[in-house]
C-alpha cells in the first residue's frame, strides 16, 4: 500500500477545501439574482394580503403593479409604506421566542385594521407558529393604533381573555406567551414610528 507524507495530505487537503470553497461560492453568486426575485415576489404577496388580495408567485408582481403604490409617509425619517387604494400598509418586524417575526398590517383613512398578514423564522408549530395562519391575522380586524379623538397613540396588545369590545387588545396565543409578548412588542415598537401621521391625519 502507498503511503504519503504528511505534507503530501495537508495540500491535498487544503486543495479539496479551495476548490470546494470556490464551487460553493459561483454557486451562491449565481443563485443571488433567484434569491433577490423570489424574496421580492415573497414580500408583495405578504403586502397584497394584507390588503386583500390573494396571489401566487405567477401573478404577485402583476398584481402588486396594478395595485399597490410605495411611499414615505414621513420624508424626514424614510418610512417606508404601501397604498391600496386609500388604505395604508404598514410594516412590521420584531423577535419571536426562536428568531425574527415579521408582517403587514392594513390601516384604512381611519387607521382601523382592515386586514393583516404575519410570518415567522422559527416560532414552534401549533404555538407561536399559529402568527402565520389566517385565524391569527384575522383578530386584528377593526383594531386602532389611536385613541377615538386622534390625539394619542394607543399600541395594540396581545392579551390573554382580551375585551372583543376593546379596540386595541387581541387575544393572545394560547401556550405562545413569549411570540405573543414579541408580537406586541413588534407592533408597538414598529406602528409608533408612524404615529404623528396617524394623530396630524385629522
Amino acid at each position: 500500500m502507498r503511503s504519503f507524507s504528511n505534507r503530501y495530505i495537508v495540500l491535498y487537503a487544503a486543495a479539496l477545501v479551495a476548490v470546494a470553497a470556490l464551487l460553493l461560492t459561483v454557486v451562491s453568486v449565481s443563485l443571488q439574482p433567484r434569491q433577490q426575485h423570489n424574496r421580492q415576489l415573497e414580500t408583495q404577496r405578504m403586502i397584497l394580503k394584507a390588503a386583500g388580495i390573494d396571489a401566487t408567485p405567477a401573478d404577485a408582481g402583476r398584481l402588486y403593479a396594478a395595485h399597490i403604490r410605495e411611499v414615505r409617509l414621513l420624508e424626514q425619517d424614510s418610512l417606508t409604506a404601501w397604498m391600496y387604494g386609500t388604505s395604508c400598509i404598514l410594516p412590521v418586524r420584531g423577535n419571536g421566542l426562536w428568531g425574527p417575526i415579521w408582517g403587514y398590517i392594513c390601516f384604512d383613512r381611519d387607521w382601523t385594521v382592515t386586514g393583516a398578514v404575519f410570518d415567522h423564522q422559527g416560532e414552534t408549530p401549533g404555538l407561536g407558529g399559529e402568527i402565520a395562519t389566517e385565524a391569527f391575522a384575522r383578530r386584528f380586524i377593526g383594531k386602532s393604533c389611536t385613541d377615538t379623538s386622534y390625539t394619542r397613540f394607543v399600541p395594540i396588545v396581545l392579551t390573554k381573555h382580551a375585551d372583543p369590545a376593546s379596540r386595541h387588545e387581541v387575544d393572545a396565543i394560547s401556550g405562545g406567551t413569549m411570540t405573543s409578548n414579541g408580537v406586541t412588542a413588534m407592533l408597538r415598537d414598529c406602528l409608533s414610528k408612524y404615529q404623528d401621521c396617524m394623530l396630524h391625519e385629522r
